[in-house]
């Protein structure tokens, strides 16, 4: 079965920037897309990026510009790249997996996605 490991949250100030990490193991990495989702106290979990088989790069408008995923796929990990953090950007990161059979889907809502990490802290102050 499909494992996921998040790391890399942490505690920053607004301006800063994080890396996260997803590292994958238990089946075949290239046959599944990875998508970033967050989720703040007292909110439903939110997209916020993804990346297809083929590496293709999706992020939502809140963090388009400022957030960036990139695939590796030699360690079969998936960073998200955090740049200009704003407060509002304070939740649990979790990253989640799905095997597809295109190499260019990608897909935002969390019930797409069976095998998920079990988050990283990110929180950043004003």
């Amino acid at each position: 079965q499909v494992q996921l490991q998040e790391s890399g949250g942490g505690l920053v100030q607004s301006g800063e920037s994080l890396r996260l990490a997803c590292i994958f193991s238990g089946r075949s990495f290239s046959n599944y897309a990875v998508a970033w989702f967050r989720q703040a106290p007292g909110k439903d979990r939110e997209f916020v990026a993804a990346v297809s088989r083929n590496g293709g790069p999706v992020s939502a408008k809140s963090v388009e510009g400022r957030f960036r995923t990139v695939r590796d796929d030699a360690a079969n990990t998936v960073f998200l790249q955090m740049n200009s953090l704003k407060p509002e950007d304070t939740a649990v990161y979790y990253c989640a997996a799905r095997a597809e059979a295109s190499e260019h889907v990608i897909r935002a809502l969390p019930n797409d996605y069976a095998s998920w990490g079990q988050g990283t802290q990110v929180t950043v102050s004003s």
